[in-house]
């Protein structure tokens, strides 16, 4: 990769530590370190909180930034206090916008690579790309107009938009070199969307990221009770109504449910919840989260079970390598189901059903020496499937051939 000029392009970036914004941060550092140079065209840090970082809000709207070897160039998009269908486009475009007179600052490009979510970062990825002469390789986090699609907000008269969108998709992907996504599911969805080639990239997890040899308690989680978490998005995807009818279930004075995040649903959530035993806080920083998720005695995750998310979520990686058993409600045909048990990393059930989810817990409640071995279990599995160095490794190996073409 030495001497080779790569371009970037993704809307979430240092300082977001969560996320997609961690893993496009570590993969642009996984090319500096062999030997490109770096150029990243991305927006002002925003999420999860869906509000433009304190920091950067006094910036101009244009600013340039030198991170870890890498030189940033950001836009001041706009942010919607409250996504909604249409707020969310004049989000997109606004970005688009600020990022195409980004992009005319780059002068040298071999290689382009952008990241979906967004998809119009990938049509700003197909014209530098062919300005420059320059290889195209897209990563997909999300397909973001499946997603839109199964959140339901093609309700009404928006399916012309989603019939357009798709086609806007399929012409997108057609013109990558290479296209990569994160889960085996993804990969199908992918080839019944384009024949391009493609390539299996998971996100992944440092085994010293989440450690608990070297975690302590964190004061979040200083309770005696059996400590219940969630910490990541509180967004649509999640089934909050179930969340609701199991925690009233569930024996108060033996658990309490800490919710550490932000998000669309987090303010309405906080607002409409009612039980002593439940308590919000807001996301920690990036150096707490070891402590933070090793110091939970068990982590949730209730999904929407009649949407297939085709993704990995990336919060179930560092559930699981905090040595602690998941209860995660989902889709039956998920791919977290098959990494779950095969990991034996806890409970996969896709009926949801509250009784048998407090019967599950109770059973690691009253029996911690099965907790700790199916915390243990979910380690060993994650650490060796899932390890940073080895998947950014091989990946910059394939970039490194596309290189040579």
């Amino acid at each position: 990769m030495k001497g080779k000029h790569i371009t970037f392009i993704g809307l979430n970036y240092a300082p977001e530590d969560t996320a997609i914004g961690l893993y496009s941060t570590q993969m642009v550092e996984a090319l500096v370190n062999a030997g490109a140079t770096v150029n990243v065209v991305t927006a002002f840090p925003y999420y999860p909180q869906w509000k433009i970082a304190p920091e950067y809000q006094d910036q101009p709207n244009y600013l340039q930034e030198e991170h870890k070897g890498a030189k940033l160039y950001r836009y001041k998009q706009y942010v919607p206090e409250t996504p909604t269908f249409l707020k969310r486009i004049i989000h997109i475009l606004s970005f688009t916008k600020g990022s195409f007179f980004n992009l005319r600052k780059i002068d040298n490009s071999d290689l382009v690579i952008s990241v979906i979510p967004f998809t119009a970062s990938s049509w700003l990825a197909g014209y530098h790309a062919r300005s420059h002469k320059a290889k195209s390789w897209i990563h997909i986090q999300d397909f973001e107009f499946d997603a839109a699609l199964q959140s339901g907000l093609s309700s009404g008269g928006k399916k012309f938009i989603f019939k357009f969108l798709f086609g806007l998709e399929k012409r997108i992907l057609n013109k990558a070199n290479v296209i990569s996504t994160i889960s085996h599911n993804m990969i199908a969805k992918l080839e019944s969307k384009t024949n391009q080639p493609n390539y299996y990239l998971p996100n992944w997890i440092d085994e010293n990221q989440v450690n608990p040899a070297t975690a302590t308690q964190h004061d979040y989680l200083k309770t005696s009770k059996f400590k219940l978490l969630y910490s990541g998005n509180v967004g649509d995807k999640q089934d909050w109504d179930y969340f609701s009818a199991f925690a009233k279930a569930l024996p108060q004075e033996h658990y309490d449910i800490i919710i550490v995040g932000a998000g669309a649903k987090y303010q309405q959530l906080k607002d409409t919840t009612n039980q002593e035993n439940i308590h919000f806080y807001d996301p920690v920083p990036f150096e707490e989260l070891s402590d933070l998720l090793c110091s939970a005695s068990a982590h949730f995750l209730f999904q929407k079970t009649e949407v297939l998310d085709t993704v990995m979520p990336s919060k179930l990686l560092g559930m699981m390598a905090s040595e602690k058993p998941s209860l995660v409600l989902g889709n039956a045909k998920s791919e977290v189901k098959q990494v779950m048990e095969l990991a034996n990393a806890g409970l996969y059930f896709s009926t949801p059903d509250v009784e048998m989810a407090v019967d599950q817990l109770e059973k690691w409640r009253l029996n911690p020496e099965e907790t700790i071995k199916i915390g243990k279990d979910a380690r060993r599995y994650v650490t060796s499937h899932f390890a940073r160095k080895p998947i950014l490794d091989a990946w910059v190996n394939e970039l490194s051939k596309l290189l040579d073409l």
